[in-house]
């Protein structure tokens, strides 16, 4: 059975630890970020969380339902620091443009932390604020809920997908990252005309596009869109 988490005002510790710090939930996260960009998930335990903070793995267990407790918290955060000076200014289709690039540009700053927590439902409250933060931008423009709804399930889902995505891609060994990239040059390149007209005929296109990102294209895609969906909905 999982421990009942204490609140985090009961559960500070009032003793250093042996680092000289007072746990907090933002210092363990913070640490478990910085664990994570150095070792990668598989590096992340209670153990060795507990090592780098000077304080017993069992202390950790106060702050968090366990380690997927964590794991909530860490991706709590990143939503967190991508709502961090965002604001709604009215218009909402360059809101929702930043607010995209805004998350996928904080999880893309931690990518193994990305992978491990995009597709993560927390319940915490800074990723509410920010279904909510949508969902008005939304229906304030004049979408019926059922089109706000969806519109907004595809904004979330195209954000978190492409985040994932774009930070497995980082957190890769840097051997196979460069390998993966090369294969434009180094394969899709060489491939005969007469077998592959349409590679063949893009690859210098391909070469230049295929290793940046198609988030920005593919959430400009998506705003278009939901506009001509609205447009048609006061036309009708």
């Amino acid at each position: 059975m999982a421990k009942p988490v204490v609140p985090e005002e009961s559960r500070r510790r009032r003793r250093p630890t042996r680092q000289g710090v007072v746990l907090s939930e933002r210092l363990i996260v913070d640490t478990a970020l910085r664990m994570l960009r150095e070792h990668g998930s598989a590096g992340l335990s209670a153990r060795r969380l507990g090592a780098a903070l000077g304080a017993d793995p069992s202390t950790l267990y106060r702050y968090f339902d366990g380690m997927d407790g964590l794991t909530l918290a860490i991706g709590e955060e990143l939503i967190g620091r991508a709502l961090d000076g965002w604001a709604i200014t009215g218009q909402w289709r360059p809101d929702l443009r930043e607010l995209g690039l805004r998350i996928h540009s904080a999880y893309l700053s931690h990518p193994q932390a990305a992978v491990l927590t995009a597709g993560r439902v927390t319940g915490r409250p800074r990723e509410i604020a920010a279904d909510e933060a949508v969902l008005g931008i939304l229906r304030t423009a004049g979408f019926p809920d059922p089109e706000a709804v969806l519109i907004y399930h595809a904004f979330i889902d195209q954000s978190l997908a492409f985040a994932a995505l774009d930070a497995g891609a980082l957190a890769l060994t840097e051997p196979a990252r460069t390998s993966d990239e090369g294969q434009w040059e180094s394969t899709y390149a060489r491939l005969p005309a007469d077998a592959y007209p349409h590679i063949a005929a893009t690859r210098e296109l391909l070469a230049a596009r295929m290793n940046h990102s198609a988030y920005p294209v593919a959430l400009d895609m998506l705003l278009a869109s939901a506009e001509a969906r609205l447009q048609a909905l006061r036309a009708g």
